[in-house]
């Protein structure tokens, strides 16, 4: 058992701010969280992490409303599914729908404001946390396999890796969260518009809103474009100043 020290100790380590990584760390890692998303063959299986954001928004948004969470499938082409109780219409089911698209890149903004704070620990002890609940309400195997094995690397590296690699692996998700929430909304358009796709999250609030489904990609569009931005305006704090820019 953990002694009192211990405890402390341990309560220090997660909240307490690490030191400020290399200049250079932070913009390799941009490079390589656009080119996991720019890179077909990579974006193919990377996509995943993507899909468990989407529809944790949808699982979030979906309890903070009232409705009912009926459970979660993410799938192995990447798609997912998540169902929920509750009136068909109305503004929890609208918020809902809204917030599948867009919760990558608003968990990418998070993240980077906990690292623009040098909070690397705690936002990979968040990310385990958020992932075992969502565990809880996976219905199907490869869900539950994806989830533990996203799980378990975030944890070995928060528990084990040397801080360098810790901001390494923490700065290089963000970024990638962050491009990878622009993509997959040119890619439901571009799907919409070989005619498949027709129960999107765009057309369902088409439905409910009698506002045309473009109109909502658009949204899907202008949200994640500017949660890019200000991830990217936080991120880069902790590169200017060493190159000799500033903001």
């Amino acid at each position: 058992m953990l002694s009192i020290d211990g405890v402390t100790d341990l309560w220090d380590q997660l909240l307490g701010a690490q030191p400020d990584p290399p200049g250079m760390l932070v913009l390799l890692t941009a490079v390589a969280g656009f080119l996991a998303v720019a890179v077909r063959p990579v974006w193919r299986v990377a996509r995943n992490a993507v899909t468990i954001a989407h529809e944790g928004g949808h699982a979030l948004i979906a309890l903070l409303t009232g409705r009912r969470l009926k459970g979660i499938r993410l799938e192995f082409d990447t798609s997912g599914l998540t169902l929920s109780a509750g009136r068909p219409t109305g503004l929890g089911m609208i918020l809902t729908l809204l917030g599948g698209y867009i919760a990558p890149s608003l968990v990418g903004v998070l993240g980077a404001w906990l690292l623009g704070g040098n909070r690397i620990t705690l936002l990979l002890w968040l990310a385990v946390v958020l992932l075992l609940l969502m565990l809880i309400n996976i219905r199907n195997l490869f869900g539950v396999v994806s989830l533990l094995i996203t799980g378990a690397i975030v944890f070995a590296v928060s528990w084990y890796a040397e801080p360098e690699t810790q901001a390494a692996f923490a700065y290089a998700g963000v970024w990638f969260l962050l491009f990878g929430g622009v993509r997959p909304v040119f890619e439901l358009q571009s799907l919409r518009g070989r005619g498949r796709m027709r129960d999107s999250d765009a057309d369902q609030l088409a439905r409910l809103t009698h506002l045309p489904a473009l109109f909502w990609v658009g949204v899907f569009l202008v949200v994640n474009l500017f949660a890019l931005l200000s991830g990217a305006f936080l991120l880069a704090g902790q590169w200017l100043p060493e190159s000799g820019l500033t903001l």
